[in-house]
C-alpha cells in the first residue's frame, strides 16, 4: 500500500486455531467425529454453537450475505469496531480465506500491541464474542460470506481509532 502510516508496526496473521482464538470467540469448522444421522440417514448433523447471544435488549438474529472484494496485504489497520450487545459470525461460502484482526473485549485498543491477527484456511469461520474488538472483514479471497449478527432498532457498533496503526500481513 502506498498510503501506509509511517511507523505502522507489522502484525503477522497466524493460522486460526481454536485455542489461540478462544479469548475472542469461537472457531467454526467441521468437527471431528460422526455427528448424528438425520434425514433418514442421508445426512449427518453437527451442532456447533447453541447460543449466538443475539437477543440482548430486544435484539433478534439477522442472516446477511457480505460479498467481499479481496484485500491487498499488508493491509493497514487504523480502526477497530465492536458489537457490545451481540455476537457476530462470519462463515465463507465455498473456499474463501480471510484475516480476522481482533482485540479483547473491554477498553478500546489503542495500538498494534493490543491486536492479534489470524488467517483462516478457507473452510473456517468465526463467531466473535459480544464486545470483542475487530476489524471489518478482510477477505484474502474475494467472494461471499454469510454473516449472522444481532439486529435491533438501534445500531450496536462502537468504533475506535488506533493511536498506533498496524500493517497486517499474511504468511
Amino acid at each position: 500500500m502506498n498510503d501506509e502510516s509511517p511507523g505502522a508496526a507489522l502484525l503477522l496473521a497466524q493460522p486460526l486455531t481454536t485455542p489461540a482464538f478462544a479469548p475472542y470467540g469461537t472457531v467454526i469448522e467441521a468437527p471431528a467425529g460422526d455427528g448424528r444421522p438425520i434425514n433418514g440417514g442421508n445426512a449427518r448433523r453437527f451442532d456447533l454453537l447453541g447460543d449466538l447471544q443475539l437477543d440482548a435488549e430486544g435484539g433478534r438474529p439477522m442472516l446477511a450475505l457480505f460479498r467481499a472484494q479481496a484485500r491487498h496485504f499488508p493491509h493497514e489497520v487504523t480502526e477497530m469496531e465492536r458489537h457490545a450487545l451481540g455476537s457476530q459470525a462470519f462463515v465463507p461460502l465455498g473456499e474463501r480465506r480471510f484475516v480476522i484482526v481482533v482485540a479483547r473485549a473491554g477498553d478500546a485498543p489503542v495500538s498494534h500491541g493490543d491486536l492479534a491477527a489470524f488467517v483462516t484456511d478457507g473452510h473456517q469461520g468465526v463467531v466473535l464474542a459480544p464486545g470483542t474488538w475487530h476489524h471489518a472483514l478482510l477477505a484474502v479471497d474475494a467472494g461471499d460470506f454469510v454473516v449472522i449478527e444481532r439486529a435491533a432498532g438501534t445500531v450496536d457498533c462502537d468504533v475506535c481509532a488506533l493511536r498506533t496503526p498496524a500493517r497486517v500481513a499474511t504468511a
